[in-house]
């Protein structure tokens, strides 16, 4: 058994923004680049710098679960420790996503560099001068560019003058502080400040500067996210080639299970079919037990978690939704992880309803709702024994096999 070392840098990544300029429909983090998204390519750059740092992503309520999915495979992918990764819940405004990255910090941890998802391009070599810098400074630090426009200052829609711009910088993250100043600063804030370094500059606390870079720009527009994805196409991240202990992946199995009574209104949904004249079974969605221990197994034999963690009462967009949604999620999420299912065999126990007329048919809905997986379903009763027995629900246990994608 191995300890892991207590490290000395954290990186709070913050990627809890909605995403509005961006006009994507969708939390900006959470926004497709090329294979993967905009968080997993910022957590790239944030490991190929500091693999043995301690890091925090600070998700959006309700979109942790994808974030530890984007979290874990970055970390596997750089060989970095599980144990040093961790996602917390944001909060209203970007101020309030930092503090609550701070309040997640190890007692060892002595510099934190905060950095922006949305700079989702940013090479690892500007974190390594933001540490080099504060080592050398104990000074707050933060990467900057040269303003290239020539600058003009207004009054209404008439220019009154020009700006030296030779006296002026774009500010890029991370943005790196020694913890000490740094949570001391957020304790005495009372408003709401543009960046982390003007936090600190208010509190008395000098700021200093190293070279950023020009990838490093911050996704904000629909014609950024073009010029992204442009970049990303030239060079695009591989497949995950290995897991955690960087030996070739071979097929993973996993196994789910899942229970719901039959005390619903309705009508019952069970195997992604929907069942005319049955008893209707609870739950926060359909109460589809069969799709449910699908997802389990699935998510099980990629190493994310389980359904509750993806699919908890805490996403209303799954309230009432059938196994397809469920089912086309779980594949997009263990395809982000690299892998594909193989195969998915379940058994159904229960009195009713009685599947061998529509078992093919339920069969081909469960397959194409898993991108054409091969998918096996068996029914039993429990000759009169336990709640299944009693005609008081079902009960579904699936297997399933991933394979590398």
């Amino acid at each position: 058994m191995s300890i892991t070392p207590s490290p000395r840098v954290a990186v709070v990544v913050v990627a809890a923004g909605s995403g509005t300029r961006l006009g994507a429909g969708e939390h900006k983090a959470f926004v497709g680049l090329g294979r993967h998204t905009i968080l997993r390519h910022a957590l790239d750059g944030v490991f190929a710098a500091h693999e043995t740092a301690q890091v925090i992503v600070v998700a959006p309520e309700g979109r942790e679960g994808e974030a530890e999915t984007d979290l874990f495979e970055a970390a596997a992918a750089a060989g970095a420790s599980r144990d040093l990764v961790s996602v917390v819940t944001g909060g209203a405004t970007r101020q309030e996503s930092v503090a609550a990255g701070l309040d997640a910090l190890w007692p060892g941890i002595e510099i934190v560099l905060v950095h922006d998802a949305a700079r989702a391009l940013t090479p690892g070599a500007v974190f390594d001068r933001v540490v080099s810098a504060i080592d050398r400074t104990n000074w707050g630090i933060v990467p900057v560019v040269p303003v290239v426009d020539t600058i003009k200052r207004l009054e209404g829609d008439r220019i009154t003058g020009m700006v030296d711009r030779s006296q002026l910088a774009a500010a890029q993250t991370p943005q790196g502080f020694a913890r000490a100043s740094l949570e001391a600063a957020y304790r005495v804030a009372d408003h709401e400040y543009t960046d982390d370094a003007a936090l600190m500059a208010d509190a008395g606390h000098p700021i200093g500067v190293v070279d950023g870079e020009a990838l490093a720009f911050k996704i904000t527009t629909p014609a950024d996210l073009e010029r992204a994805r442009a970049l990303v196409a030239e060079h695009p991240l591989p497949a995950i080639p290995v897991s955690l202990d960087r030996t070739p992946r071979s097929p993973r199995v996993g196994v789910g299970t899942d229970v719901h009574a039959f005390s619903g209104s309705g009508t019952l949904w069970l195997a992604g079919l929907e069942w005319p004249g049955e008893p209707a079974l609870s739950g926060h969605s359909d109460g589809d037990a069969v799709a449910h221990a699908i997802v389990d197994a699935v998510l099980s034999a990629a190493g994310l978690g389980d359904i509750g963690t993806h699919f908890g009462t805490d996403r209303p967009e799954f309230e009432g939704a059938h196994a397809d949604a469920f089912l086309t999620h779980t594949l997009g999420l263990v395809g982000e992880a690299g892998w594909a299912v193989g195969n998915v065999a379940v058994q159904v126990r229960a009195n009713r309803p009685r599947f061998a007329e529509r078992r093919a048919e339920a069969e081909r809905a469960l397959s194409e709702a898993l991108g054409g997986a091969s998918v096996s379903l068996s029914a039993t009763t429990t000759d009169g024994l336990g709640f299944t027995g009693r005609g008081e629900g079902v009960e579904a246990v699936a297997v399933a096999l991933l394979v590398p994608a």
